[in-house]
């Protein structure tokens, strides 16, 4: 028994040392993925790697507005005239974003993709808006105006011209789906970052936690911080790069949906949850509610934690963060 024991161990031993990460980088929902998964070889780290394109591809063929042939599109097609039926899947995520949206008082909005987009970023704008024209453009924006009929799985817009979107939580499902496939396939540890939404599972084959990198928002060369993950999802939003001054203040490309103004105050909001899906909309709606309300909500959930910093660079962290600074 003691021999068939050592036997056991040291085939182990052997097996743990041929675990190696395998990476690939590559553009998928129109973003860059960085895929990492731990394998006893290439043939196997290349046919899971494989595996996550394969999915990402699926899932951006149904959440895309701009695919005809996407189920979202067919939802943004019929507003005002009819329901449409759709996957499980589909319309489960629509449920979920409707619960984020009523947990964040509205800071998040799937049907933000029906706001006029009156607010350029690319150095165009010359002056602000009206508030006419600001208030106008978010007539159409409202989870109160998104029926959902879970007997038949049908959606239906209220109004004609509204549409949905998951361009604040899309590449967060992504993610989460990507993970729990490669675990179902017994993948044993990996990251999948979509584009800043990092999702983890398992350690690195030296048995150490991964590490994530937070970038200095007033320097994005420079990394303000470093955290373990386990089996956890964290997700940075920043707006350091996208922003227009107007009379001495800054409006950032985060746009509140509620009333149409650009969120101010922030430059970069970081938030770990168990599920990239849901770090994705918190990040955002932080933005949308400004550092104190966004403070204050975070500490209220269980196991979600955030790292805020403001336009004058001072950082403010949920109550139970734990981070090794730079």
């Amino acid at each position: 028994m003691k021999t068939l024991l050592t036997s056991f161990l040291v085939l182990l031993s052997i097996v743990c040392a041929a675990q190696t990460p395998y990476k690939r980088v590559l553009k998928l929902m129109g973003s860059r993925f960085e895929i990492t998964v731990v394998a006893n070889n290439e043939i196997q780290g290349d046919a899971y790697i494989d595996l996550v394109v394969a999915e990402i591809t699926r899932i951006e063929k149904l959440i895309s507005s701009w695919d005809a042939h996407s189920q979202t599109f067919e939802i943004n097609k019929n507003a005002g005239i009819k329901p449409v039926k759709v996957a499980p899947e589909l319309f489960n995520l629509i449920e979920r974003a409707i619960r984020i949206s009523k947990l964040t008082d509205g800071a998040f909005d799937i049907s933000y993709a029906s706001m006029d987009k009156i607010w350029k970023f690319d150095g165009s704008m010359k002056g602000m808006p009206s508030e006419e024209t600001i208030k106008a453009s978010v007539t159409k924006v409202g989870i109160q105006n998104i029926v959902l009929d879970k007997v038949h799985s049908t959606v239906f817009l209220k109004l004609k011209g509204m549409k949905i979107g998951f361009g604040a939580i899309g590449k967060g499902y992504a993610a989460d789906k990507a993970k729990a496939l490669l675990i179902s396939k017994g993948a044993i540890s990996g990251i999948i970052n979509a584009s800043g939404d990092m999702n983890t599972w398992g350690k690195q084959p030296n048995g150490t936690d991964w590490k994530v990198a937070i970038t200095n928002p007033m320097n994005k060369n420079k990394v303000f911080a470093v955290f373990p993950l386990n089996n956890s999802a964290v997700v940075t939003s920043g707006n350091y790069e996208k922003y227009v001054n107007f009379n001495g203040k800054r409006y950032t490309h985060i746009i509140d949906p509620r009333t149409g103004y650009p969120s101010t105050g922030i430059i970069s909001v970081t938030v770990f949850a168990p599920k990239a899906e849901l770090a994705d909309a918190l990040s955002t709606s932080v933005f949308v509610m400004g550092k104190q309300v966004g403070l204050d909500r975070i500490n209220q959930l269980p196991k979600i934690e955030c790292i805020i910093i403001d336009d004058t660079g001072k950082i403010t962290t949920s109550k139970n963060i734990e981070i090794d600074k730079l």
